[in-house]
């Protein structure tokens, strides 16, 4: 067997209708920071300081189609691990309270009988992003 070649996540692209307004979400309801930017392709780059994302504004955003996670191949979620309990209902209430954020669950455990906790919202593009605590 030999040695993985690869050490974890250097960035996730997510394409957007808005970046602007993704980098938004991601400022204000998570405290993340925005450390790049460039408007003639145009995106933001915004980190938490353990990932950065990369938020791509599709080429027409008045004909992009959202994706079907029930029908397309592609990103299903992205999952954000939070410290612990606390800060997982903590997030939970940031999140949710944003403009355009549909909550598909509140936090509660993975399956009957877990001790890890997590939720589901969607970003106002749709984009499904999960909230997970460590594990106690």
């Amino acid at each position: 067997m030999t040695e993985a070649l690869t050490r974890g996540v250097h960035h996730l692209g997510l394409a957007v209708r808005d970046h602007d307004a993704a980098a938004e979400f991601f400022i204000e309801a998570l405290g993340w920071k925005e450390v790049g930017r460039n408007d003639d392709y145009p995106c933001a780059f915004v980190s938490d300081g353990s990932i950065t994302l990369t938020l791509w504004r599709v080429k027409d955003p008045g004909t992009a189609i959202g994706f079907d996670r029930r029908a397309n191949i592609g990103l299903h979620h992205l999952a954000l691990a939070v410290p612990d309990e606390p800060a997982l209902q903590a997030t939970f209430e940031r999140v949710s309270a944003h403009p355009g954020v549909t909550v598909e669950f509140a936090p509660g455990p993975f399956r009957p009988g877990s001790e890890n906790l997590h939720f589901i919202v969607a970003m106002a593009d749709g984009i499904r992003l999960e909230f997970a605590a460590r594990s106690r």
